[in-house]
């Protein structure tokens, strides 16, 4: 009875194993396209539905791709010579259009889309550090509040931060003991033009762009869009990596 009780749970540490790898696979597998399940090449039959989306839940409420999002982020700065926690950072939002799941969503007035803001902080080679979502509603100095906020406990060598004239406002000069410095436009600008750091954080937008999950936001809740943000960014710290070894 006593190896049959092992065996049966062995059998089910194996079940839970494969299920949180799924729920890791299925989550790279509706980001990118390219990438090819497993089940496609018959190794392995896929998991319920209801068991991946569990662990799945449980990845997203304990944070795990937002930590595992901290050490690659350390371990690449380290790899290219830098701190591993930094000291400058730069931030921008993108407004995206929902879809019918659902959740909340507001109206960007400026930008003309019915959906969600994306708030991205990033270090200077464009590394997302702190990554939030909420209605595209709220203006743009409002939600750098709770970014630059939330960024202390991580990242707490952060003394500099740049961001466009959207964020020229007292409440996010003196949300925190980071020192916000605008990058304007040059006043003789005629179209387009790379600004200043700024363009740093823009370029992440197009990297994590490139996820079809993210083309819009389908989530119908604002933990569920954030948990695929930073599971972007792992994606591509992970790639970064690779490509060093």
């Amino acid at each position: 009875m006593g190896d049959l009780g092992s065996a049966t749970a062995a059998a089910g540490e194996d079940w839970q194993t494969s299920a949180l790898v799924d729920a890791r696979s299925d989550g790279r597998y509706l980001l990118r396209p390219a990438f090819r399940l497993p089940v496609a090449h018959g190794t392995r039959p896929l998991r319920p539905r209801s068991t991946v989306y569990r662990w799945f839940v449980r990845l997203r409420d304990e944070g795990v791709f937002e930590t595992i999002n901290h050490h690659l982020l350390a371990r690449d700065r380290e790899r290219t010579g830098r701190q591993a926690s930094p000291s400058a950072a730069v931030f921008d939002s993108q407004s995206v259009k929902t879809t019918e799941a659902g959740g909340p969503r507001g109206y960007d007035a400026g930008k003309k889309v019915n959906g969600r803001k994306r708030h991205a902080l990033v270090d200077t080679d464009g590394r997302a550090l702190v990554l939030q979502a909420h209605p595209a509603s709220i203006q743009d100095r409002d939600g750098a509040l709770p970014l630059l906020k939330a960024s202390r406990k991580a990242f707490p060598f952060i003394k500099r931060a740049f961001a466009d004239s959207a964020y020229a406002a007292d409440r996010v000069a003196h949300a925190t003991c980071i020192a916000v410095e605008i990058v304007r436009k040059h006043p003789n600008q005629v179209g387009f033009a790379v600004h200043p750091r700024r363009w740093v954080v823009e370029r992440f937008f197009a990297w994590i762009g490139r996820n079809r999950r993210l083309a819009k936001d389908f989530e119908a809740t604002i933990p569920s869009a954030e948990a695929f943000l930073y599971a972007a960014s792992v994606m591509l710290l992970t790639r970064r990596l690779a490509r060093s070894l």
